[in-house]
């Protein structure tokens, strides 16, 4: 800690005053939104890299030490799909939804597992009480099989065991928050006969948001946020209506696998959710920029 100080004295003062320009700005934030209740879904490279997977766990754990109530739910897909491959299983997908066999679900239990573990070790080292969960524990996520309608409004194909969230249980949440401490989730689900079920992360984070009534859910994505051009990446659509965010994608802006996390967020909403935030988890620390600065990045839809 000395020598930090003696690195912050051979700095330019203006510099310094910079840094505290940057903590003065985020303080009004701070105050209205101390006890907000905030849903992150955690995916994609911010979770693959580890100078992006050290910057989600300080923004969360400064989250929590600030009095927000964070809950981080993540997903795994790269993760399961490297891991299948050295297995030698082949990873196949139904309209973005991954097949889920019994050795599948084996596979994805065991990874999620272990992300699950290494982002709660992370969230204690920072000084954020945290624990994990899976969508099993005290009920928290009731789930049925499901199966994806064809696009004559038919059933599907049969994918597995991936499930659909049928009702969310969030008292081991509210428990877990009431104790000072960060829940994280793993995207299992569970039904009345004890079967388990890969869920869709933005699926299930989404659910858990809405039942939380939360204050902000905010998916983390590959993407700067919602684009007005797809094809321009500096087309970022600052903030956004909840109607207009569906007319860009039955228009055909929206496309891909933006489209589950859009949706994703408009259930959020609709369902009672204050804010819903599409951020790039490519961009260290963008969930403090977002949430504790006046410009924001990303897409703020509302």
């Amino acid at each position: 800690m000395s020598k930090d100080r003696d690195n912050l004295r051979e700095q330019p003062i203006e510099e310094l005053i910079r840094r505290a320009d940057v903590i003065i700005e985020a303080l009004p934030y701070i105050s209205a939104f101390r006890g907000a209740v905030i849903v992150v879904k955690y995916g994609g490279s911010a979770m693959l890299d580890d100078r992006l997977k050290d910057a989600v766990i300080q923004d969360v754990a400064l989250m929590d030490l600030v009095g927000m109530k964070p809950v981080v739910v993540h997903g795994g897909g790269p993760a399961i799909t490297e891991h299948l491959d050295r297995l030698g299983v082949e990873a196949r997908f139904v309209d973005g939804q991954r097949v889920t066999t019994a050795e599948t679900l084996e596979v994805v239990g065991m990874v999620l597992s272990q992300l699950n573990r290494e982002i709660v070790s992370g969230l204690n080292r920072a000084g954020a009480p945290a624990v994990g969960l899976t969508g099993k524990d005290a009920r928290l996520i009731e789930a049925r099989k499901h199966t994806p309608p064809t696009a004559t409004g038919e059933r599907g194909p049969d994918i597995g065991f991936v499930g659909e969230v049928v009702r969310v249980n969030p008292r081991i949440i509210n428990l877990l928050h009431d104790n000072g401490m960060v829940p994280v989730v793993t995207p299992l689900g569970m039904d009345d006969a004890g079967q388990a079920y890969n869920i869709n992360a933005d699926v299930a984070a989404a659910a858990i948001a809405a039942e939380m009534k939360a204050d902000k859910f905010v998916v983390l994505t590959e993407a700067r946020g919602i684009l007005r051009d797809r094809d321009d990446p500096a087309s970022v659509i600052p903030q956004i209506d909840r109607g207009e965010v569906k007319s860009l994608i039955d228009s055909g802006v929206v496309v891909g696998g933006m489209i589950p996390k859009v949706r994703a967020c408009l259930t959020a909403l609709e369902n009672g959710v204050g804010k819903a935030h599409i951020l790039d988890g490519r961009l260290p620390h963008s969930l403090l920029l977002e949430i504790l600065t006046d410009r924001g990045i990303g897409t703020l839809i509302h």
